[in-house]
């Protein structure tokens, strides 16, 4: 019963990924969401700025770390990176 107590509390073993909290990993949790917000605003904006519903909502919905707003600003729109300001 006490190792079930240890498990639910501590989770996996009290260390990595198992449900404690991992304090090196936050750094790279805020770099990460800060990166993602960044893309994502610039894609949408275009996207509206356009008139294209359909890449906004894919845009909205579809959380890919920026990798797919990267690829619809680049690649798809051909925007210059000085265009986007």
């Amino acid at each position: 019963m006490m190792n079930y107590i240890n498990y639910m509390h501590y989770g996996y073993g009290g260390y990595g990924f198992g449900g404690g909290f991992v304090p090196y990993l936050l750094p790279l949790v805020v770099v990460l969401s800060l990166w993602a917000i960044f893309w994502k605003g610039l894609a949408l904006w275009n996207a509206a700025k356009h008139h294209e519903k359909a890449w906004f909502i894919a845009l909205l919905v579809i959380n890919t770390f920026g990798i797919l707003e990267i690829i619809y600003l680049f690649l798809i729109k051909k925007i210059k990176w000085s265009d986007l300001w």
